[in-house]
């Protein structure tokens, strides 16, 4: 069985694929982030095509790579992880009340006999709720949107804040799983057990 590396330290990437029964490992990208496109989509994709790239050229055995990146887009302008509770309050603010979009590129690397590359991205928009300003700096001083795009994490206590949402739940969390099955399965790799007549990788 070829073994499956996730390029990222992300806990919700990490339990995501947990929860559809992938076994893997975890070897974080270490490069420095370089972005020569503009659009989000063709940013996550760029990003996570780098990370994807940086650990299978660390991986000498054949391997499955799952590179991600995340961003959160309003009006197309990205919105990154915040600096501080300040830049946080400031990025809920823009948020808040409207509907943006979420976008997660994923590249996968499979190293072995059958060697391949492929990447796609998944985007989710999601609408919000007014928040006042009370409500804004309460859950900042949680700290729950420090690691986080666009400053909020959708699993948390911000769930009371979500309206609607027009997409996959589990893209906006960190990794469009469903897409990542369907996309390795037509190619041939099957990450988790559910199709036991096959081999999986």
């Amino acid at each position: 069985m070829i073994p499956v590396v996730l390029a990222s330290a992300s806990p919700r990437r990490k339990e995501l694929l947990e929860q559809i029964g992938v076994s893997f490992t975890i070897f974080p990208a270490q490069g420095e982030e370089l972005i020569t496109k503009e659009t989000p989509w063709e940013v996550v994709t760029e990003l996570s095509r780098q990370k994807a790239k940086e650990v299978a050229d660390r991986t000498e055995a054949p391997a499955v790579v799952i590179g991600a990146d995340t961003v959160v887009a309003l009006d197309h302008r990205i919105l990154g992880k915040p600096a501080d509770e300040e830049e946080a309050c400031r990025m809920i603010g823009m948020l808040q009340g409207n509907t943006h979009t979420v976008y997660t590129g994923v590249t996968v690397i499979a190293k072995g006999e059958n060697p391949m590359e492929f990447s796609f991205y998944e985007q989710t928009k999601v609408t919000m709720f007014p928040m006042s300003d009370e409500e804004i700096q309460a859950y900042v001083a949680t700290k729950e949107p420090m690691d986080k795009a666009g400053a909020y994490g959708i699993q948390g206590v911000f769930a009371v804040f979500i309206k609607q949402l027009e997409g996959d739940y589990n893209n906006v969390v960190g990794l469009p799983v469903a897409r990542l099955y369907q996309e390795c399965r037509k190619r041939g790799i099957f990450l988790c057990p559910i199709w036991p007549e096959k081999k999986i990788v």
